[in-house]
């Protein structure tokens, strides 16, 4: 079994706010011991894996490593049954993982006692989950307002601290109404303005809006994004939808039977899927809406492109194209600085525009 590190502090990037390596999540008696013998003899996954199932273990998580950096929105997507839920549960220690490291701001997670835990989930990790909880005894306000509660400021504190928070996510008219109440489009409001109470710097949220219907998914994700832009916080969402995904990340991991299968962008993971499994979560999307002009430019600037049409390296294919109708020569591709990058043509945005992902 890979050892883990006793000292609290894990050498890490700068940069990365969480930290995962080796990670197995093993689910039988004798789990840590089994899993210790078939690492001690291969460090194939599918070769352990197999080891483990021949004694009835499960393997829910498999060898999992990444990376997520300070700001990230981080989104973990996979089907029923894949390990995406086992393994948020992991990074939170709501599950004890069986082996491998987790680093969160630095810190070696899995050396935390339950008390550094009970902290840690106060002042640095926050959590939304689909069934949130509420305090079916507690108004609105007093419900966001519980981890105030916790750290021992008075209610008049608490509540001046939480309605700007109530207001932001739209329940300032509900404030001290009750959670039954509430419609669940109000209840998942409800918790996440709870997390945000807390300040917490990373936020952990397992399916929020599964539950909800398109209409108000739709509404919730939109909403999310502003709170996001308001908030530095670095997020790992689960989804089990594309879409979704697609419309919040900046980069997804797609898991398959516990494992990452492929880490990359929006626009890597339609246009470059690694494998079919991959392939299939994305058959469906318009390529051209998701994918942007960065995923088909060619770096670098050859010519005199001062009079060419210019588009952002971050506008979608779909966006850029419609620029470059009246056009058949290459368009000059700019950062966010106003800065020349690169070039894109016409027939490039086309092709990527109508490719079939299928």
């Amino acid at each position: 079994m890979q050892p883990r590190n006793n000292p609290r502090l894990m050498t890490t990037s700068a940069q990365n706010t969480i930290t995962c390596r080796n990670l197995w999540q093993v689910f039988g008696e004798k789990a840590e011991q089994r899993l210790a013998d078939a690492l001690s003899r291969s460090n194939d996954p599918n070769d352990v894996s197999q080891s483990l199932l021949s004694h009835n273990l499960i393997p829910a998580v498999r060898n999992v490593s990444f990376d997520v950096k300070q700001g990230e929105l981080f989104v973990i997507m996979g089907l029923s049954g894949s390990g995406k839920s086992t393994l948020i549960r992991c990074l939170s220690r709501l599950v004890e993982v069986t082996s491998g490291q987790i680093s969160i701001e630095g810190e070696d997670i899995l050396a935390a006692s339950k008390k550094r835990m009970t902290e840690l989930r106060r002042s640095t990790l926050g959590m939304v989950f689909q069934h949130f909880g509420l305090f079916p005894h507690m108004s609105v306000i007093d419900n966001v307002a519980f981890p105030l509660k916790v750290s021992g400021l008075s209610k008049r504190e608490r509540h001046k601290h939480v309605l700007p928070i109530i207001h932001m996510v739209g329940l300032e008219g509900r404030k001290h109404a009750f959670p039954r109440e509430l419609s669940g489009g109000q209840r998942q409001r409800v918790g996440i303005a709870r997390s945000l109470a807390g300040d917490c710097s990373v936020w952990f949220l397992d399916e929020p809006f599964s539950a909800l219907d398109p209409l108000i998914r739709r509404q919730l994700q939109d909403e999310f994004l502003e709170v996001r832009r308001k908030f530095n916080k670095t997020i790992i969402f689960i989804t089990h939808d594309i879409t979704e995904a697609l419309k919040l990340a900046d980069r997804i991991a797609i898991m398959r039977d516990g494992e990452i299968v492929q880490i990359g962008t929006p626009a890597e993971i339609v246009l470059s899927p690694v494998n079919a499994y991959v392939r299939e979560f994305s058959k469906d999307v318009a390529t051209g809406r998701h994918a942007t002009v960065a995923s088909v430019m060619q770096k670098g600037v050859q010519g005199d492109l001062e009079s060419a049409p210019r588009v952002q390296s971050t506008m979608s294919i779909d966006a850029a194209l419609a620029m470059s109708s009246a056009h058949l020569a290459p368009l000059a591709v700019e950062d966010d600085t106003g800065q020349l990058i690169g070039t894109v043509s016409p027939k490039d945005l086309a092709d990527a525009a109508l490719r079939d992902a299928s």
